[in-house]
């Protein structure tokens, strides 16, 4: 069959053929805002996390 990749392998793939560097840096700070709002919903960070915002 075809060769299976991952989600990221498959971005990967897009910003090399493209030539989309720009892109890498936005979908980096929405994963990191992401992991922010789920640690902030139920652990002892929360208030670090509502002081950066």
């Amino acid at each position: 069959m075809g060769q299976n990749k991952s989600i990221l392998g498959e971005f990967v793939d897009f910003i090399k053929i493209r030539k989309a560097w720009w892109l890498a840096p936005i979908i980096i700070v929405l994963l990191i805002v992401g992991v922010f709002i789920i640690f902030g919903q139920s652990s002892a960070l929360s208030a670090f996390v509502y002081a950066l915002f």
